[in-house]
């Protein structure tokens, strides 16, 4: 079957953007989206890339015109989004508990909540007890999934997710994998849509 793989971690708003859209894509396309957990704090230490919050210090106007259009891409597909108060949130117990819900047969529930917490209602989700209370909130076992997010099998997993997505060619977030060319960045996802539409 046709499939993309798309490489996520909640940290990143144009990740979260992505992945509304995704469900259509493959409706669309009849494939199939596989999400990869990744975390983004670790590709950047791997590849030496920094997060636009950092690299677009001290460029007159480019803030401003990638928040520009990130507004338009926003209306345009009519996402709700509303940004963290907390931005930047740590979110390398959440990544694990990716793996872990993959584990507990609840990955698809968890990164939609998790996601929804990070930028629809958002909130300081590197707080354990934040967390534990978003989880119960989306009726997600939370206490499960925190307890074996803390193994280390499950931590394990997410670095060796994180430097396969590097060894491939994956910089930041969100990144997609098509018949092994890849895209970067939520942009790319007409491109992503074609690659898969092509067979």
């Amino acid at each position: 079957m046709r499939h993309a793989e798309f490489f996520f971690d909640f940290g990143s708003p144009n990740a979260y953007l992505a992945h509304k859209l995704l469900p259509g894509i493959a409706e669309r396309t009849g494939a199939e989206i596989v999400y990869v957990p990744i975390l983004l704090g670790g590709v950047f230490k791997l590849t030496n890339n920094r997060s636009p919050a950092e690299s677009l210090v001290g460029i007159r106007n480019k803030a401003a015109y990638e928040r520009l259009e990130m507004t338009r891409f926003i209306r345009r597909h009519a996402i709700p989004f509303t940004m963290n108060p907390h931005f930047p949130v740590n979110t390398l117990q959440l990544m694990r508990g990716a793996i872990a819900a993959q584990e507990l047969g609840v990955f698809e529930r968890y990164v939609d909540a998790v996601f929804d917490h990070m930028w629809r209602e958002p909130k300081k989700m590197d707080d354990p007890v934040v967390v534990a209370a978003a989880l119960a909130q989306s009726d997600l076992p939370a206490e499960a999934l925190m307890a074996l997010a803390q193994t280390q099998p499950i931590k394990d997993r997410l670095l060796a997710n994180t430097h396969d997505a590097v060894e491939r060619g994956t910089f930041g977030a969100p990144t997609f994998f098509v018949a092994g060319e890849i895209y970067f960045g939520k942009d790319r996802l007409d491109a992503v849509e074609e690659a898969l539409g092509a067979g």
